[in-house]
């Protein structure tokens, strides 16, 4: 499966993104699907995770809340709803195909990555 990030770009602090990935390939639906993000000089972390019918979401403390992640399998894609944004969030933001799990917190259990968009928010 190939995968695609887009809706990234530069905020102001407490104002809000959407985030997308559209997923090639019809195994999209069996498929959990995490959404993970880096900033310069830190490691790849977790930020949150939607198994494959939806029905269970996992999301990092530090975006619990002000984020929310979804999925429409009919359409291949899911969604990072991020609100309240703070500077702290600023960082790329990847997308990520689990193809044996149900939603993971570990990048090591993905399978698929999207190429990253890049989410800036000032103060």
């Amino acid at each position: 499966v190939q995968l695609q990030a887009s809706g990234g770009g530069l905020v102001q602090a407490g104002g809000s993104l959407r985030l997308s990935c559209a997923a090639s390939g019809r195994a999209f639906s069996s498929y959990a699907m995490g959404w993970f993000r880096q900033a310069p000089g830190k490691e790849r972390e977790f930020v949150a995770a939607i198994s494959w019918s939806g029905s269970s979401t996992y999301y990092a403390d530090s975006v619990k809340g002000r984020f929310t992640i979804s999925r429409d399998n009919a359409k291949n894609t899911v969604w990072l709803q991020m609100s309240s944004l703070k500077p702290e969030d600023t960082a790329v933001y990847y997308c990520a195909a689990d193809a044996f799990g149900s939603g993971s917190r570990g990048r090591n259990n993905y399978d698929y990555w999207g190429q990253g968009t890049q989410v800036t928010v000032s103060s």
